[in-house]
């Protein structure tokens, strides 16, 4: 691998840990003692009459932009669209709309369509992820530091 490809595998890389790390704070930050259950800011934000929906669609549409950045295919971006619109639809309503945030966590969604995308389009990237693009599925969502590139200088 040369240079210039480590250095886009390493900002990938960073980009990928960033929509991790959001993600993981929206939908799956704390467990619910007791149950085990996991839930993120996202329906406590959403708890706030009115702007709290308006913050959290505003975090979740970051996060596609963030993972348009991977130019992914028009189905792709698509169905991340369509789970934010309907998470913030939905929550909207008052009460019943947090408890479908709490359970229908968009972002950790759209994390395991990106990933799935980068396992079959990007297996370098794939390579050079301590987490194996595989985050979403396995719940280890929390990406640590990011890997170290070396450059080897010719």
């Amino acid at each position: 691998m040369n240079t210039a490809s480590q250095l886009n595998t390493a900002s990938r890389l960073r980009n990928l840990n960033r929509i991790r790390r959001i993600s993981r704070l929206m939908d799956t930050a704390f467990k619910v003692p007791g149950i085990g259950f996991k839930v993120g800011w996202d329906p406590i934000i959403g708890l706030i009459p009115g702007a709290g929906d308006l913050i959290t669609t505003g975090i979740s549409a970051y996060v596609i932009f963030l993972a348009a950045r991977f130019h992914l295919p028009s189905g792709v971006l698509t169905r991340m669209i369509v789970n934010i619109a309907l998470e913030a639809v939905i929550g909207a309503v008052p009460l019943v709309g947090d408890i479908f945030d709490a359970f229908y966590k968009a972002n950790v969604r759209n994390l395991a369509l990106l990933e799935n995308h980068l396992q079959v389009q990007t297996p370098e990237l794939q390579e050079a992820d301590r987490l194996n693009l595989n985050s979403a599925r396995t719940g280890d969502i929390k990406p640590g530091p990011s890997p170290e590139v070396s450059f080897a200088l010719e």
